[in-house]
């Protein structure tokens, strides 16, 4: 199967629907698919070498500071999703923007799209901080 993406994505995450993800109306729970959308950044991270026991040892950590999601079409029990995400921008400094997109695997609709402001801070301040270079070099900004 072709999906098709509105940008090539850096990484994607193969997901299922479960009855645990099911609403009232029979269809994924909104609340859904932003967990969705941390788990494919966080595959992403593991797949850069970039866990949090990374972050840990480097002393920073990226924090949300906003987040959007847009739900075109509804996720049944039983898809099979793939989430796909890449990095926007990124301004070297403090901050990057993610965006995501979740595909149902049988057809390669396109049932959300989103996006997250993250934040660079220092693990020991809790602050805003500029970005190690480890980070910028594993997020370029690909826009």
């Amino acid at each position: 199967m072709k999906y098709s993406w509105s940008h090539p994505p850096a990484h994607t995450l193969e997901l299922s629907v479960g009855p645990e993800h099911i609403d009232v109306l029979g269809h994924a729970n909104n609340c859904e698919y932003p967990k969705w959308m941390e788990a494919v950044a966080w595959s992403h991270c593991h797949a850069l070498g970039l866990p949090f026991e990374r972050w840990q040892q480097i002393g920073f950590a990226w924090v949300a500071r906003h987040t959007e999601v847009e739900y075109l079409a509804p996720a049944l029990q039983g898809d099979q999703l793939i989430a796909g995400t890449w990095i926007g921008d990124n301004d070297g400094r403090l901050s990057m923007t993610r965006h995501y997109e979740i595909l149902r695997a049988s057809d390669g609709k396109l049932l959300a799209q989103g996006l997250t402001r993250w934040v660079c801070i220092n693990l020991s301040t809790q602050k805003p901080a500029r970005m190690p270079a480890e980070f910028k070099a594993a997020f370029p900004a690909s826009e």
